[in-house]
């Protein structure tokens, strides 16, 4: 009687290594012992790399806390000047006593003094705001900022947390990538300036559940994130395109429900009961002049006119829709469906290039979707180096502006900063582009992956193509070796 042998179970595949394939990646990692070895035991231990990343990335962020702690001292209190020289500046302590939490007012039923005569932030981050002012105690104003903003940034650590854990798992081969987010300077400066990291976390974690061909899950996520920030509805744009071009109209259309409801759910109370106070945000939006770090500031100094909020609302929608053309061209005419990242990453990056304000903490948006899209150490670090420059520009250009003695940066200075910032955008987009219309040069895919991050639109054929995609070249054909032969046909005389 034959033995019958029990097959081995599959096997996961291998986690791709960036010390083997970056030249960037193999030699920082001297710092740590060099790149891994051939013989090197991957997998073992406790450490695992979503471990390690997550570890990185609070390490991070308590960094980015310490530089923080000039302004947490005595440069919050005492003046403007100081909290701009010393690149510490944050909206958080500020906003306790300017948008009414100090006096225990209601965010958007409970009419503020000034100018703005609501809180201006979307539903999900002002209930945010309120649960960190019901945990901050009672005192003196100046220690309930300081306990307001240490409250935040403890919660913004949470949110830190998901992010790193929700990249490294997005893609089931390169959880290694996510270092590309942990590392981030941008991470560590910027991210406690403002509430983004929210609205960030909840975009991660929705990519990751459209990963794992969850739609409905990822529409609540995405619909959660869009009622914490507006730029998060921009990722169903390139969701649709794709699932055009591979007939996902089911997945896509669940998605959409998921979003659309959970978005309701959050806003729908405030909306019938405090109507005035939800407009706040809308309206501020679109009355807001052209502010710092857009292109549109940049137009108006270097021409001396003031642009007008509708002339700059006009053009960067005008823009938006040429992006959108753009991101539907690639999406129907690549020769290979572009990855979902790819795709999100370019329209997010688009909104920050054509919006009225560039705000520091901004970049929390793309970090994610350019470790997503383009996991390349090189071109990460030099957009990021970029940013930093940016970073200390406009803190420095402030405190030039704010200070009677006028140190600091002056509006040339700002300027040169201002393109900069959008320089080293366009530069990762252009190599996102690049890697779309030449998908053999696009290092995720080079191990044979199709859209790790795809979710249903992984590996699945397509359905609807235009241009070059419906009329390959003919180079891109197959090869054909040897003289053709009909079998069955019988032989012509």
């Amino acid at each position: 009687m034959p033995s019958l042998q029990k097959s081995s179970p599959p096997q996961d595949p291998p986690v791709v290594c960036p010390t083997r394939r970056d030249e960037v990646a193999a030699a920082g990692s001297e710092l740590i012992g060099g790149p891994i070895g051939r013989r090197a035991l991957l997998g073992a231990g406790q450490l695992t790399p979503v471990r390690v990343v997550v570890l990185v990335a609070l390490g991070m962020y308590a960094l980015g806390m310490v530089q923080k702690l000039p302004c947490y001292n005595w440069a919050w209190f005492r003046g403007s000047t100081s909290q701009y020289t010393h690149a510490c500046y944050s909206d958080i302590p500020h906003l306790f006593s300017g948008r009414g939490f100090a006096e225990g007012l209601v965010p958007y039923f409970d009419r503020l003094g000034g100018d703005i005569p609501f809180l201006e932030y979307p539903v999900l981050t002002g209930l945010f705001m309120q649960v960190a002012a019901w945990l901050t105690p009672s005192g003196d104003v100046t220690a309930q900022e300081r306990t307001y903003w240490i409250v935040n940034a403890g919660l913004l650590m949470v949110c830190a947390a998901v992010l790193a854990v929700c990249v490294a798992r997005t893609h089931r081969r390169r959880p290694w990538d996510g270092l590309l987010v942990a590392l981030a300077p941008a991470l560590a400066l910027t991210a406690t300036i403002n509430w983004d990291l929210l609205a960030v976390a909840l975009t991660a974690a929705a990519l990751l559940m459209w990963s794992r061909s969850r739609p409905l899950a990822f529409g609540v996520l995405l619909g959660l994130a869009t009622a914490a920030k507006f730029y998060p509805a921009l990722l169903l744009v390139p969701l649709l395109l794709l699932c055009w071009r591979a007939g996902k109209w089911r997945a896509f259309g669940t998605a959409l429900l998921g979003a659309a409801g959970a978005w309701l759910v959050v806003n729908l109370p405030v909306m019938v009961f405090a109507t005035e106070g939800w407009k706040q945000f809308y309206v501020f939006s679109t009355d807001r002049n052209v502010d710092f770090g857009s292109v549109w500031l940049l137009i108006s100094q270097l021409t001396g006119e003031q642009m007008r909020p509708e002339t700059a609302n006009y053009w960067a929608l005008f823009l938006m829709m040429l992006a959108v053309a753009g991101l539907a061209y690639l999406a129907f005419n690549a020769p290979r469906r572009p990855r979902l990242a790819q795709l999100v990453f370019l329209i997010v990056a688009a909104f920050v290039l054509v919006n009225k304000v560039y705000s520091p903490q901004y970049v929390l948006w793309l970090v994610p979707l350019a470790a997503l899209a383009r996991p390349r150490w090189r071109d990460f670090l030099v957009w990021q180096g970029c940013e930093v420059l940016y970073f200390l520009a406009i803190w420095f250009y402030l405190a030039y502006t704010s200070s009677g003695n006028k140190q600091g940066l002056p509006t040339d200075g700002y300027q040169f900063a201002i393109v900069l910032h959008l320089l080293g955008t366009l530069y990762l987009c252009a190599l996102v582009v690049r890697d779309i219309l030449a998908p053999d040069r696009d290092g995720v895919r080079r191990d044979g992956s199709d859209d790790p991050s795809g979710g249903v639109l992984d590996g699945a054929e397509d359905v609807f193509v235009l241009g070059r995609a419906a009329h390959p070249a003919r180079h891109a054909a197959p090869a054909v070796e040897g003289p053709r032969v009909d079998w069955g046909t019988p032989p012509r005389e």
